[in-house]
């Protein structure tokens, strides 16, 4: 078929096709996901609807691709009130809209503020009264993080321990915090600025009336800053193809698993617990 210069699609199977299940229109180009070598994670509704149902619920970073998407999933549990804190106007209208859109019934707040803003942080928890944050603002990008550590510090572990003085402060029931594979042993300052926010919450997890809990993730497809759209821009161009190392490999999920699994974990902790995610085998990046 390479040879021959064909274009791949992925079609449903043919006893499916057969048994009318689906129709020959689903034919449809391969995506990264059907890579995974895996099936999906799927998360306990049950247990999950008990916990969010009817609470008034907080994201930071509500515009990013894990916050917004939360902000989407965490609306079909029917919340009291969904409060989206973000620093960027653009991307937190983006999602206010489309909330607005799909949600139509949802009491939701909208906030622009900056973590890094203590009195801001504090003003926003004591009004709102969130039982539940889930804290997805963060620097994730290593190659900035090293020119510029200052910033790792003061946005990841400054405005992460606003966040939680705030909740203890103010009686918030739970913490969730999205950390990173790359806080295992960490080489670089991202990695150790997630780290110490994962100390920070273990600091406070026994003390307080907020069970806090981590979630480490791998690499969350098609996430803002993953290395995956870039090597589709290059594709796309002809090549080439940066891959920095023939050997590499690593870890790869979906944006709504990567965010199920993550208010699974909000479901499950008692406080103090770094959860970390099955993510099935690691894949070669020169194969993908």
């Amino acid at each position: 078929c390479e040879y021959r210069r064909c274009k791949f699609k992925i079609v449903p199977s043919i006893h499916a096709i057969l048994a009318g299940h689906v129709s020959i229109s689903q034919i449809r180009e391969v995506q990264v996901e059907d890579l995974l070598n895996r099936p999906t994670s799927r998360i306990d509704l049950a247990e999950v609807s008990k916990y969010l149902s009817g609470k008034r619920v907080m994201v930071t970073g509500a515009g990013g691709s894990i916050g917004s998407e939360l902000c989407r999933q965490v609306a079909k549990f029917n919340p009291e009130l969904l409060v989206l804190y973000g620093r960027g106007e653009n991307s937190i209208y983006h999602i206010d809209n489309e909330l607005g859109e799909s949600e139509p019934k949802l009491n939701r707040a909208v906030i622009i503020g900056d973590i890094r803003d203590r009195s801001k942080v504090d003003l926003i928890i004591e009004k709102y009264r969130p039982q539940i944050i889930f804290h997805a603002a963060a620097h994730k990008h290593v190659k900035f993080m090293e020119i510029h550590p200052d910033e790792a510090v003061k946005n990841n572990i400054l405005g992460t321990k606003n966040l939680i003085d705030a909740a203890i402060k103010h009686h918030v029931e739970a913490f969730i915090l999205v950390s990173s594979d790359k806080a295992v042993n960490p080489t670089s300052v991202m990695g150790a600025s997630k780290r110490v926010t994962e100390k920070l919450i273990q600091s406070k997890a026994k003390r307080n009336g907020t069970e806090f809990v981590a979630v480490r993730f791998g690499n969350v497809i098609d996430s803002r800053g993953s290395v995956l759209p870039k090597f589709k821009r290059q594709i796309a161009r002809g090549g080439p193809v940066t891959v920095t190392h023939r050997e590499v490999t690593r870890f790869f999920m979906t944006i709504p698993e990567a965010v199920q699994l993550l208010i699974q974990a909000g479901a499950m902790g008692s406080g103090g617990e770094i959860f970390i995610l099955d993510m099935g085998e690691p894949i070669k990046i020169l194969d993908l």
